[in-house]
């Protein structure tokens, strides 16, 4: 029996299949909600409040550290409580919604290959520069409002930095998907109840993580705010106290009775004063807020001696500066610099009393610095020396 040989066939080679983690994985994720619209409503939101914050932001760090040609107003008394309030809640807002936003498209943020050409390239690593600075941003700002310094760097000058970063890796990521996101907003879906319900979800939490904190600078809404770290009417005196006379050690010096306020400088008559000099001038009130770069404000009555009375005793001209100087030896913050238009103010006053009582010693006994519309950490305590420059 002859025994035919098999036919000559061609052998067939598989495709090698590659990794899980190598494929292509959009199909992997079956919710209806990872999709392009919803993306542009929390991306818009989003953008929003970036905006925001970085403009407010702009505005607290010059007020703190004015470029030379700037000569900030000191009216309305409550701007830089209203911009720095504004700036905390639209950062606090933007929590929920960047973590919603990130859980939207992670999908695409794991697409395999991660690049098909040079422009996407360069576009996902605009789109992880973006990521990464918004969430270090939005991280590093609630450490810092609660007063949690977890990190080796210091804080504001990183802060101040990365929102460049972030602000200029998003105005390029608005441009690049302007056209498409216009585009899917202004189409209808044809079932639009559970993108709205998802929507309204995170939304919601956003106002939820608002409400429960703006009344740190709102004083009416202070009850409602179970998530500050500050509130009004909570602390000595009814004022919050962000640093202690004992933590800037300054208790032995602030109560010594021989304790003197100097003016000196560019004065035609350097002056020093004990506290019972200072008590016998003329008194003057301002109900003024102490607003903090944290977010929080609180307004209370001062009563001292007005700050232009006293530099007009030691002939000082209308164009000079002063520079405020604390018993504190040692600290960012222990000067702040006093423009004319702030000293000219008849509100800005040397503080020697709040809300009816002499200075408590954590609100800056024997004598502070109180202004209108300046950072709380530039109404300087513990007054010791006016400098003027």
């Amino acid at each position: 029996m002859v025994r035919r040989a098999a036919p000559l066939t061609r052998p067939r080679f598989r495709r090698p299949v590659p990794p899980a983690a190598l494929t292509t994985i959009s199909g992997r994720f079956t919710s209806r909600l990872h999709d392009e619209r919803v993306a542009a409503w929390l991306g818009i939101a989003l953008g929003a409040c970036f905006l925001v914050a970085f403009l407010t932001g702009l505005v607290s760090h010059f007020m703190q550290h004015p470029a030379g040609w700037m000569a900030w107003p000191s009216r309305p008394v409550n701007l830089y409580r209203v911009t720095q309030g504004l700036h905390v809640m639209t950062g606090l807002a933007a929590v929920p919604l960047l973590l919603a936003k990130l859980w939207t498209v992670y999908p695409k943020l794991l697409q395999w290959p991660p690049a098909r050409s040079v422009l996407h390239a360069a576009e996902r690593l605009l789109v992880f520069v973006l990521v990464g600075g918004s969430l270090f941003q939005l991280v590093t700002g609630v450490l810092n409002i609660d007063y949690w310094y977890a990190f080796g760097f210091f804080f504001t000058t990183a802060h101040y930095w990365t929102a460049y970063i972030v602000i200029g890796a998003l105005l390029i990521h608005i441009a690049n998907e302007w056209a498409k996101t216009r585009r899917t907003v202004m189409t209808r879906p044809q079932d639009g109840l559970k993108r709205r319900a998802f929507l309204l979800t995170v939304f919601g939490a956003s106002g939820v993580v608002v409400a429960t904190t703006v009344g740190e600078a709102f004083s009416p809404l202070a009850r409602l705010a179970v998530l500050a770290p500050r509130r009004p009417g909570i602390g000595s005196q009814d004022l919050p106290v962000n640093k202690s006379a004992a933590a800037s050690g300054v208790t032995a010096l602030a109560r010594d009775p021989a304790w003197r306020l100097t003016v000196t400088g560019h004065v035609r008559r350097e002056l020093t004063l004990t506290l019972a000099q200072l008590q016998a001038m003329p008194m003057r009130t301002a109900r003024l807020p102490i607003a903090c770069v944290e977010g929080w404000s609180a307004e209370a009555t001062w009563e001292g001696v007005r700050l232009r009375d006293l530099l007009r005793m030691a002939g000082v001209d209308d164009d000079a500066g002063v520079r405020v100087e604390s018993l504190e030896r040692y600290g960012l913050y222990r000067t702040s610099q006093v423009q004319p238009p702030h000293w000219h103010d008849p509100l800005t006053l040397l503080a020697l009393r709040v809300n009816g009582e002499p200075l408590d010693l954590d609100h800056g006994y024997p004598c502070r610095l109180i202004a209108p519309s300046r950072p709380g950490v530039m109404q300087t305590k513990w007054v010791g020396r006016l400098v003027v420059t």
